[in-house]
């Protein structure tokens, strides 16, 4: 659909090169904001075929509004972009590549420019059309180019090998939608997309599901018009998922005769938005998730053949020889491994049904093999949102940390690795930090198995204590550490761990 609309926006003479910058969605007045850049002059008449064009394309819930910006970039401009771009198009590239190694000329139509490589041969082939075409979606004008080869940047090269992970796309789940009828829309849908699985972008996706919450609000765009806009919360069994809704004037009197219980059916646009998927319901029907309906099981991603972003690094303590006496650890320590684990998090909601589950900014995990501590995987967490003041004094972890630190889309892939064929150990952790590992672990197609041992439950079992916090059973055994860092709280419950095993010579019950 953007191709489409670019090429028809390219029929206007002032804007035959133009450019999209952006589309912005203000949804404080329901409006949908267009950019676009040119190199040439452009008139009043231009903007308005413009604005006419752009409204063909906007659903008729939203205005629509459309700037135009006239850019032309300069040769140092378009070298910065080069360099730039150079790492996301070839990794190898990048490591010998300088500013002093790329020369660009302004020509009559656009600009030419050369980047000087290390023998500019077959891993060079597409570079100069693959940068060409990315300079063309950033600015205004014709651009060409090629590798050529700088003979003196040979010397003792090695290239290392770039190890990368087969890409696999799982398909989300669906299933019948039973006794649909409409309410407003004008299409009988037949299947809708487990909620569980609506984890990606999509102009339009069928979800089905009772209504489980209802918001209501009037928004008042900046011109005085008053628009009705609902939040609906569904379930479909398999999660739940708030769901926005900017009622038709035509539609408004059904739509408020709506109430929890009942069952619909939602044509939605969904957009990613501070790393989350919101969905918008573009038309709204009646329709039931089938009796007696059990989701299927999700099949998940392979666990990934390396780790890309965070590497495991081994854990050295001398002081395990005096933890691990000779023949004092049981069987079910010895031949089994573990990963212990802890979280800190944005905040404490744990649940996705609300739209707004909190984010991870931190991981701490040390694997147990052999009833030793042998590995361990620390990672900050950049959570796409503002850390909280109470967030910052309880943990320590400041904003500018988490703000370098790697997604979750980095992280999990990385982290399933880790704990793949492990049990996993954590303190409240089946009642909280799993909870989070299960769902970020989801979102980028990886179903963990919930082998779980808690040692809060495992230490009310074995200890007799007058709480069983993470501070007091480390107390307990002498243990001490720096609270709520996720590093520090996951290997004191590992010690913790193999102290309770020690104790009971057995294995607690699984949670």
């Amino acid at each position: 659909m953007t191709e489409n609309f670019i090429s028809e926006i390219r029929t206007i003479k002032s804007l035959s090169a133009a450019i999209l910058s952006s589309v912005s969605l203000i949804k404080a007045d329901g409006r949908v904001e267009i950019a676009l850049t040119t190199d040439k002059p452009y008139s009043a008449e231009d903007l308005a075929e413009a604005k006419k064009i752009a409204r063909k394309y906007v659903p008729e819930l939203f205005s629509c509004s459309v700037k135009i910006s006239k850019l032309t970039p300069d040769t140092g401009m378009v070298a910065g972009k080069i360099l730039a771009l150079i790492p996301q198009i070839n990794r190898q590239l990048a490591a010998f590549v300088t500013a002093d190694d790329i020369k660009v000329e302004k020509t009559e139509n656009g600009f030419y420019f050369e980047v000087a490589v290390v023998h500019a041969s077959t891993y060079t082939a597409d570079v100069a059309d693959r940068i060409s075409a990315e300079l063309k979606k950033q600015f205004c004008g014709e651009f060409s180019g090629r590798c050529v080869t700088a003979e003196s940047k040979l010397d003792d090269i090695v290239i290392e090998e770039k190890h990368e992970n087969i890409q696999y796309e799982i398909p989300p789940r669906s299933f019948d939608i039973a006794e649909f009828s409409f309410l407003e829309g004008g299409v009988e849908h037949k299947r809708a997309t487990y909620i569980a699985d609506l984890n990606f972008t999509s102009e339009s996706v069928v979800i089905c599901g009772e209504i489980v919450n209802i918001r209501e609000k009037t928004i008042t765009s900046a011109s005085g018009r008053e628009r009705q806009m609902y939040s609906f919360t569904v379930n479909d069994t398999t999660a739940s998922i708030r769901v926005g809704y900017f009622a038709r004037q035509k539609s408004i009197e059904k739509i408020k005769k709506l109430k929890v219980g009942d069952s619909i059916v939602l044509t939605c646009k969904t957009d990613l938005y501070n790393g989350e998927i919101r969905p918008t319901a573009n038309f709204i029907d009646f329709g039931k998730v089938p009796y007696g309906f059990v989701p299927e099981k999700r099949i998940s991603k392979p666990v990934p053949k390396y780790y890309e972003t965070v590497f495991p690094e081994p854990y050295i303590d001398f002081t395990q020889s005096n933890l691990f006496v000779e023949n004092s650890l049981p069987e079910c320590l010895t031949k089994n491994t573990f990963v212990v684990f802890d979280l800190e998090t944005t905040g404490l909601n744990s649940s996705p049904s609300t739209g707004n589950m909190d984010r991870i900014i931190e991981i701490g995990a040390y694997k147990i093999e052999g009833g030793e501590i042998k590995e361990c995987f620390n990672t900050f967490v950049n959570p796409q949102r503002k850390l909280s003041n109470e967030i910052i004094n309880l943990t320590g972890i400041d904003q500018q940390t988490v703000d370098g630190a790697p997604t979750y889309e980095k992280v999990m892939p990385d982290f399933f690795k880790f704990i793949s064929g492990c049990y996993l150990v954590g303190h409240n952790a089946a009642n909280f930090d799993y909870k989070f590992i299960d769902y970020y672990c989801s979102q980028c197609g990886y179903m963990p198995e919930r082998k779980i041992f808690d040692t809060l439950f495992f230490s009310q079992s074995v200890l007799h204590l007058s709480n069983y916090k993470l501070n007091t059973v480390a107390d307990h055994f002498g243990i001490t550490f720096n609270h709520h860092r996720a590093a520090d709280d996951a290997l004191v419950t590992a010690k913790i761990f193999i102290e309770l095993i020690k104790i009971k010579k057995s294995l607690p019950n699984l949670c």
